[in-house]
């Protein structure tokens, strides 16, 4: 895989020796790739990735993996903050507008692969920035095909189930539930039923019910015990 580096200035060490644990897709939101790139290398703007995909499947990589990249912000996941000292940030050329190109999705999952192996990540481990930011953040989106994704074995998609209450199952996935119902069902939806409206139905509460039963993420990750049991 042809990797371009484009080093941001934007990173720091990771917290107290946090490993990677969590990885996070976003999209840009931009015009373009070059706009994106410019902006995440800007050191006024603050923000970076460790990867950038462009439309094209150009692959980009701003900050090395050791070190913490700032893409997630404020939010939380399975209990735990501070989530750029524990992830690894990949930055997807796409407006939120529509589909992500194919050969956006094809390098995204061969980059896909070659982190969870090397870092020793379940599928589970790979989140939306929306999960672990729920009414603040709303990316990848709603087009973003994460079904793809679990199909070939890099993400996870949920079966029904009987559960214990929308949020409590919620919590038990991992979502910061204190961001209220409404936030935590817009994220949940955006990924998992992106077509569905109105009010919190059955169908999302045994899907968020399969989530919580088959891939929990209750345990520190700084051990990877939970991350890595499915």
């Amino acid at each position: 895989m042809e990797i371009t580096d484009r080093p941001s200035p934007n990173f720091g060490p990771r917290r107290d020796g946090l490993g990677v644990s969590l990885i996070v897709l976003h999209y840009t939101a931009m015009e373009s790739c070059e706009a994106a790139a410019t902006r995440l290398c800007a050191p006024e703007a603050e923000v970076s990735a460790h990867y950038l995909i462009g439309r094209d499947g150009a692959l980009i990589r701003l900050v090395d993996e050791e070190n913490r990249a700032w893409h997630a912000g404020a939010g939380s996941w399975g209990g735990f903050d501070d989530i750029n000292s524990r992830s690894i940030g990949i930055e997807l050329d796409n407006d939120g507008q529509g589909p992500f190109d194919e050969a956006l999705m094809t390098t995204l999952e061969a980059l896909l692969a070659e982190l969870l192996d090397r870092h020793a990540l379940p599928p589970k481990a790979v989140i939306a920035h929306a999960d672990m930011a729920p009414g603040r953040k709303r990316d990848p989106g709603r087009f973003f095909d994460w079904q793809r994704l679990a199909r070939a074995g890099l993400s996870v998609w949920p079966e029904p189930a009987l559960g214990g209450g929308f949020m409590n199952d919620a919590k038990r996935f991992g979502y910061p539930v204190d961001a209220g119902e409404g936030a935590v069902l817009e994220a949940f939806r955006q990924r998992f039923r992106p077509d569905a409206t109105g009010p919190l139905s059955a169908a999302d509460a045994a899907m968020m019910a399969g989530l919580a039963r088959r891939f929990p993420a209750e345990a520190n990750p700084e051990t990877h015990s939970d991350l890595h049991s499915l």
